[in-house]
């Protein structure tokens, strides 16, 4: 018994057992009609085996019917299974229900052949765009062998792909950079090139393994480019504001020198003098301010972080203005990490330039802040003419104001940038006037 209950029966053998079953009563009826119906034995056994003949017959033709379907169906599943996709069942008749499932089972085959056609186009463009940029990179399994490697990584350590590939993490010396930040600015020489050099490390699966993608940036010459850039801002600012107090220097210095040298000399020659002298003071002394707050731009000591109220600061520097009423909305209280002196001195700078802003058109200031869960944004509003030109706000010693030093909103975002922040200026978007938006972490 228990080796009959173990016995497994295909799905064919069971169609083809259903349907004996479903002919047998006809036929054993058939078979006692035929004794009992007075023939020759000869003409019963001849009618007999002619029926069990086509009952057999017509018992594998149903067996082959549903069999045959199937088997195709298996053949396309497992040319799909092999990545053949150019196989199609036939489909003699689509509105029963196997011409259906024949007809589902081509679409599928299709739209999977799409699929992998453009999953191999996909491919295809990553490696030639892995191939071409001139961005290192390599890709390291868990064991932090090398598995890709592309041109720009070839030449950065100065061997081809196929002496690199399945070389361990160490012996390519980039295990350090498997650990640790995941973005890290070095120097350092590699076997290609010396350099300042950008470590940016991310993770990807292929085939639900991780594995660790390494990207080397040379930064030297996008450093040296803005190095260059910069000094020619320097020497194009420093240039002009010298210009614009040396030239009338050298102008009224040249004209005393004319006076003193006219012989007889004019009666008013001690006013002029005086005057010229005072112009030559005056232009000298703006000329130190200048150079005084270019060294005050230039070494701005970084911050010492502590705790800091958001309110109880924001309440502090809207006191100090004593031009006009700054109105402060409180908000709930929060504490960040931050220097307050410094954060002061950003805060009274974008409120004094409010307030000049909004003296201009007799508008108001406001100060409020918000939180998000990750930064606190303090916005100082005001109801002033906006801003026509906003180019040049962060260029340094360009200022709009007559006496301004053009240094303020550079040493305010020198100081944002150091608390991991950043301050912004446009437009309000409803409404006059001009809003600075100082964003700041809360960790």
């Amino acid at each position: 018994m228990k080796l009959a209950h173990n016995v497994k029966i295909s799905h064919d053998a069971r169609v083809f057992l259903l349907a004996l079953a479903g002919g047998l009563p006809a036929v054993l009826v058939c078979i006692v009609l035929l004794a009992t119906g007075g023939y020759s034995p000869r003409e019963q056994w001849t009618l007999d085996l002619l029926i069990v003949l086509c009952w057999l017959g017509f018992c594998i033709g149903a067996r082959g019917r549903v069999a045959g379907p199937l088997r195709t169906l298996a053949n396309l599943l497992e040319a799909m299974r092999e990545g053949d996709y150019s196989i199609r069942a036939r489909v003699e008749n689509p509105s029963e229900p196997m011409g259906e499932v024949m007809q589902q089972v081509n679409a599928m085959a299709a739209t999977l052949r799409d699929q992998r056609l453009g999953a191999l186009e996909a491919t295809a463009l990553l490696r030639k765009v892995m191939e071409e940029i001139e961005v290192a990179a390599f890709a390291f399994d868990p064991q932090q062998s090398l598995r890709l490697v592309n041109r720009a990584g070839e030449r950065l350590l100065a061997q081809p792909a196929e002496r690199l590939l399945a070389k361990d993490a160490t012996s390519l010396e980039l295990a350090e950079y498997l650990v640790g930040e995941p973005e890290q600015t070095i120097q350092r020489s590699f076997p290609g090139g010396t350099g300042r050099w950008g470590i940016r490390r991310s993770q990807f699966r292929e085939g639900g393994v991780p594995h660790q993608l390494l990207v080397v940036t040379d930064l030297t010459r996008p450093l040296r480019e803005e190095e260059l850039q910069a000094w020619q801002r320097l020497v194009r600012v420093l240039g002009h504001e010298l210009n614009n107090s040396l030239t009338p220097i050298k102008s009224i210095a040249q004209s005393l020198d004319h006076l003193v040298k006219t012989d007889p000399l004019p009666e008013d020659w001690a006013d002029d003098m005086s005057r010229g002298l005072n112009v030559i003071a005056t232009r000298s002394e703006s000329l130190s301010r200048f150079m005084s707050s270019y060294a005050r731009l230039a070494k701005l000591p970084p911050p010492k972080f502590g705790p800091v109220e958001v309110n109880a600061l924001l309440r502090r520097v809207t006191r100090l203005e004593t031009r006009m009423q700054v109105f402060f909305e409180e908000c709930p209280a929060l504490t960040i990490q931050g220097d307050a002196d410094q954060l002061e001195q950003v805060l009274i700078n974008l409120i004094r330039n409010a307030v000049d802003a909004a003296q201009e058109t007799g508008g108001r200031v406001f100060v409020r802040h918000e939180r998000t869960p990750m930064v606190v944004a303090i916005t100082v509003r005001d109801e002033g003419p906006g801003l026509s030109n906003t180019a040049n706000l962060f260029v340094p010693f360009f200022t709009t104001k007559r006496g301004g030093s053009g240094i303020g909103l550079v040493l305010s975002r020198q100081i944002a940038e150091a608390h991991n922040g950043s301050l912004s200026l446009q437009n309000a978007p409803n409404g006059p006037g001009c809003e600075a938006r100082l964003v700041l972490p809360v960790q």
